[in-house]
């Protein structure tokens, strides 16, 4: 008996196939990989305080009453200070690696 499209033959699975997830990309030279902005954020108001953050990247989230939660609901919405953020971050890391 010939396949008909109509007519699934018993062998054929007619449920619908589960969409492939791609996997993770590997990212072992990239330092920012896995470190999310809250970590970020941390490390640097631990490193240089809010004060001494809002001295480098002087936007108001560092300056008027800052707050973690304040500070990730900007640089969420914000991304050319989010990259600002990032790369004060590389920069602490590379001086940190200097230290050592």
């Amino acid at each position: 008996m010939p396949h008909d499209a109509r007519n699934p033959s018993p062998q054929q699975d007619t449920q619908a196939a589960e969409p492939v997830r791609p996997q993770p990309v590997v990212q072992p030279k990239n330092p920012l990989h896995g470190v999310t902005l809250q970590a970020m954020v941390d490390a640097l108001v631990d490193g240089y305080g809010w004060e001494g953050l809002a001295q480098r990247i002087p936007v108001r989230c560092f300056t008027l009453d800052p707050s973690l939660a304040s500070s990730l609901k900007f640089l969420r919405k914000t991304p050319w200070a989010r990259e600002k953020v990032e790369g004060l971050y590389l920069f602490m890391l590379r001086e940190h690696r200097r230290a050592r």
